[in-house]
């Protein structure tokens, strides 16, 4: 059966992605059995919020720079990478890991959103790419921007595709074919503050997160690529970061009026 595009979810609405002014730096590569989550599943191993306090008004900054894997990479101004490039960088990358391991542990490249006006925000990465996202008309916003909630599942597609591509390079299989899905419910209801018929806080988190991948490769067993995606999703670092539920802990910087 055809897979949709994610494209065919958001009905081809601009996603005011301005152009960067230099290549993007990717983050660590870190799935998901195959039990949809659930609502209840969700509330239950909800991430712990934890508020550190009130503080300065200084605006958000990243922290100090630290040593980082970034060094050991190939050039990245290379526009396109071919299967041999990346096994080899990879390779390179484990065996540096190996005498080094400390050096695998890293600060992701922060991401900063800042209010704009009404529902709109733009979220910005140091190298000055930035995205907009808006809310739907219904809920006030503007709706000719993708939602932050695209923006998640356009996360967790996007990096359970690329570490299936790394997979790929690292085995010599060269991928004709690969996309991946990613799809999920939500009530409104949660977004809002609201109780369901019971009394209880409706989850604002998403419910039934699936991903769908496509992928063929000539003269590659079918037994062989499902267990490619199935390893590369399992090293997916978002894919990971929402089934383990990883706690989010809030530091809140209230300025002075």
């Amino acid at each position: 059966m055809r897979v949709p595009s994610c494209d065919a979810l958001e009905r081809a609405r601009p996603c005011g992605v301005l152009p960067a002014r230099r290549p993007c730096l990717l983050d660590r590569p870190c799935v998901l059995d195959r039990t949809p989550l659930t609502c209840r599943g969700v509330r239950d191993c909800c991430p712990i919020v934890q508020s550190t306090g009130t503080g300065s008004s200084r605006s958000l900054t990243p922290r100090a720079e630290v040593p980082t894997i970034e060094g050991t990479k190939a050039d990245s101004e290379s526009t396109a990478m071919t299967t041999q490039d990346i096994a080899t960088a990879m390779q390179r990358l484990e065996k540096v890991l190996r005498r080094r391991p400390e050096i695998g542990l890293h600060d992701d490249a922060p991401a900063t959103a800042r209010w704009e006006s009404g529902t709109r925000v733009v979220a910005s990465h140091a190298n000055g790419t930035q995205m907009l996202t808006d809310m739907p008309g219904e809920l006030g916003g503007s709706g000719d921007q993708v939602t932050p909630g695209w923006l998640f599942r356009a996360g967790l597609a996007s990096c359970a595709a690329t570490r299936i591509a790394m997979g790929a390079a690292a085995e010599g299989i060269e991928l004709a074919t690969l996309e991946v899905l990613a799809s999920s419910r939500s009530d409104t209801r949660g977004l809002l503050g609201m109780a369901d018929a019971e009394g209880e806080p409706v989850c604002a988190g998403p419910c039934d997160v699936q991903l769908h991948v496509r992928i063929s490769a000539r003269g590659v067993s079918p037994e062989r690529l499902r267990t490619l995606v199935e390893d590369g999703c399992r090293c997916s670092p978002v894919p990971n970061a929402l089934q383990n539920a990883v706690p989010v802990a809030l530091r809140i910087d209230v300025d002075a009026g």
